[in-house]
């Protein structure tokens, strides 16, 4: 996706502050956070949202989870606790129309969310 804001990221050719990166995902700060800890987590491979993830790509979507535990502790949120959200299409507020998910950290997180 030569248009696509995630897939810039995740080819370099934008800056991000890099937490984690793997051959399968990378994990970087948000622009604008809504939590003192705010990380993203998006695949190298482009998706618009998880309707497009075929079954077949199932581990991909373990890994993420995995990886977020370990993420999480790197960001030090993982005993105190985290929340990781995933968006899907505009009505969710998915605004970046590649899978992505938030883990948010650093307050207490209130419920409901939205």
């Amino acid at each position: 996706m030569h248009d696509c804001l995630f897939c810039k990221i995740a080819a370099k050719a934008i800056p991000a502050k890099v937490v984690y990166e793997d051959d399968l995902i990378l994990a970087f700060d948000d622009i604008r956070p809504m939590a003192p800890v705010h990380t993203l987590i998006i695949p190298k491979e482009h998706f618009a949202s998880l309707n497009e993830v075929p079954a077949e790509k199932a581990g991909l979507l373990a890994h993420v989870l995995v990886k977020a535990k370990e993420i999480a502790a790197l960001k030090g949120v993982a005993t105190t606790g985290y929340r990781v959200v995933l968006n899907t299409a505009r009505d969710s507020g998915q605004e970046v129309l590649h899978i992505h998910f938030h883990i948010l950290g650093g307050r207490p997180m209130l419920w409901p969310p939205g």
